[in-house]
């Protein structure tokens, strides 16, 4: 599904968010930078230990939920991974909406500041953080609309979904914005 926005394009595909060839993939990242499993499992093997090397060296206190950090992709096919520490979801009370669109937004800015002309997405705090698939997807849209539409240069902004039922979540939110 591809929906344009001025200049600018969000497009949803269901697959390994790894294999991505695109200037900068998102890794759902945990505050240490310590690799795990899921997405942030996935990008790290397909990358190979010069991430970590990298990440250890460049931000030995980590980074703080709501932020993100870039790397190099190692082996992957992009040419930068930005690593965003997305809430774990604690019932809503825990300013985790604000926290999961920051660190959206943070990917974004660095796509700026790193000439990104394409920018790729899993759904964050998804999986291990439990964030609920439809109000990540609200969120993560809107921030990402809301962006896009402040913005004269163009990017493709992708989100790779890992399963159905997410990627059903996404579409629905983004197919909301086509008549806004």
């Amino acid at each position: 599904m591809k929906v344009q926005f001025d200049s600018s394009r969000v497009e949803l595909v269901q697959g390994d968010i790894s294999l991505q060839v695109i200037d900068a993939i998102v890794n759902a990242a945990n505050p240490q930078l310590a690799g795990g499993g899921g997405v942030d499992g996935a990008i790290h093997r397909g990358a190979g230990p010069s991430v970590m090397e990298e990440t250890r060296a460049r931000y030995p206190l980590g980074c703080p939920p709501g932020d993100a950090v870039v790397s190099g992709a190692g082996m992957l096919p992009a040419k930068y991974l930005f690593h965003a520490v997305g809430p774990v979801w604690r019932g809503g009370q825990q300013r985790e909406t604000e926290l999961l669109r920051s660190c959206i937004r943070r990917c974004l800015e660095l796509a700026l500041k790193h000439n990104c002309t394409g920018i790729a997405f899993p759904a964050i705090s998804t999986g291990a953080y439990r964030f609920p698939v439809d109000l990540a997807a609200e969120n993560s849209i809107d921030e990402v609309v809301l962006f896009l539409r402040g913005q004269s240069s163009p990017m493709l902004v992708r989100f790779v979904l890992f399963d159905a039922g997410t990627y059903g979540a996404f579409a629905r939110v983004l197919e909301s914005f086509v008549d806004r």
